[in-house]
């Protein structure tokens, strides 16, 4: 038959230092929030810096440029990027391929023919299909062949389309544009060369007027300078673009990349110090809430020792008495620790709706890492307490 508890409860003066108690469970309580927030806004500031960039197989994509300032400029062999340049980036940790965006060498225009007046000087860059986000089967030429494909950005077409109304030019679709024939007039070394481009596809990656590497290498040897082309824009592929690392080592090496992509990243480490140490602060109020918690068990047993001393008398175990006594505290350690947790989703929402409008990369739920530290911490507080009322009640018997 097994033993009730209910009749031994009176014996046992827990009533007794009600401050201590309610100062411990409120110092638990906050403790377990803080390291609760500070384990899901960590989560978020990694999902956002994962995101923070377009990828491809794993891998962010980004353009660097030598900074020209009021002493480099108009001094070319300081703006280029040389091969001693590249080698020393393929050498760091945290660059996983480096590529450099070539660009023409000789005198570019643009114009779109009868249905759109528009002509303009513009330049061509080429660079290696895999650092290209979107790369069609017809982006290839060779040489003999007036047809040239072109990659545009995303971004010049907005820019036209922003700006055609005022000059009198019908703005046009994607889907338009992409149908169009548009005339490159090469001219350089006295010659002049018309070739056929047309719009293959459009990159949200790099800002620029793509053409087949094949293309421009031949058409920098036909009409260009007949000198080295020398790249001013570099893209790097890593695996982590806001590696703190990675933003330290271009900046010590004055390279200039477009920073809203990386500005977490840039700050990678002082939110991670931060949002540590509100983690660790949480850490130590919960530990410093089980010792206050622990200093009340021992006077609850030191003011009822006549009594538990009478009952281990009588037969009652220790092991028996500590679980029994243990369970009592169970439905406020589970109570404290799921309310700690619908705080941080009602936080963690507000902050996914309000702060971040929704941005995909978040979730409005908290991470499951977050449910996992959860239920550990209320079976470390059980057990911790247990413990803590087992080895009393053995020093007594």
């Amino acid at each position: 038959m097994a033993l009730s508890f209910k009749p031994i409860r009176p014996l046992l003066q827990t009533g007794t230092n009600k401050s201590s108690r309610l100062f411990s469970y409120a110092g638990l309580g906050i403790g377990v929030l803080l390291l609760l927030c500070a384990i899901q806004m960590y989560i978020n500031i990694q999902s956002l810096l994962r995101e923070g960039s377009i990828r491809k197989n794993g891998f962010d994509y980004i353009s660097i440029t030598k900074n020209v300032t009021a002493e480099t400029q108009g001094q070319e062999e300081k703006n280029l990027f040389r091969q001693t340049d590249i080698d020393e980036l393929k050498k760091q940790p945290f660059i996983d391929g480096v590529e450099p965006l070539l660009a023409n060498d000789f005198h570019v225009k643009l114009s779109a023919g009868a249905m759109i007046p528009f002509r303009t000087d513009m330049f061509l860059e080429a660079l290696d299909n895999s650092y290209i986000d979107t790369v069609p089967p017809s982006f290839a030429w060779q040489p003999g062949q007036r047809s040239v494909p072109i990659i545009l950005s995303s971004d010049f077409l907005e820019i036209y389309n922003v700006f055609a109304p005022g000059q009198g030019l019908p703005q046009i679709s994607r889907e338009t544009a992409t149908s169009l024939a548009v005339n490159i007039h090469c001219e350089g070394r006295e010659k002049e060369e018309i070739f056929v481009g047309r719009i293959a596809a459009f990159s949200d990656r790099i800002n620029s007027v793509l053409v087949p590497k094949s293309f421009l290498d031949w058409a920098n040897q036909e009409f260009g300078k007949g000198r080295e082309v020398s790249a001013t824009r570099l893209f790097i592929k890593t695996k982590d673009a806001n590696n703190p690392d990675f933003l330290r080592f271009l900046d010590g090496k004055d390279y200039k990349l477009n920073k809203d992509k990386t500005i977490l990243g840039r700050n990678k480490m002082v939110i991670d110090g931060i949002f540590s140490g509100l983690g660790i602060f949480g850490l130590l109020v919960v530990i410093l809430a089980l010792m206050l918690f622990s200093f009340y068990l021992q006077l609850v047993i030191a003011r009822s020792r006549d009594s538990l001393q009478l009952l281990l008398t009588i037969g009652y175990s220790p092991a028996w008495l500590s679980r029994n006594f243990s369970k009592r505290f169970i439905p406020v350690y589970i109570t404290i620790v799921l309310t700690a947790l619908l705080v941080t989703q009602l936080a963690q929402w507000a902050f996914h709706h309000f702060v971040m409008f929704d941005r995909p990369e978040l979730s409005s739920f908290i991470h499951w890492g977050v449910w996992l530290v959860g239920v550990v911490l209320i079976i470390l507080s059980i057990v911790t307490n247990y413990r803590l009322v087992r080895k009393l009640l053995y020093r007594l018997y």
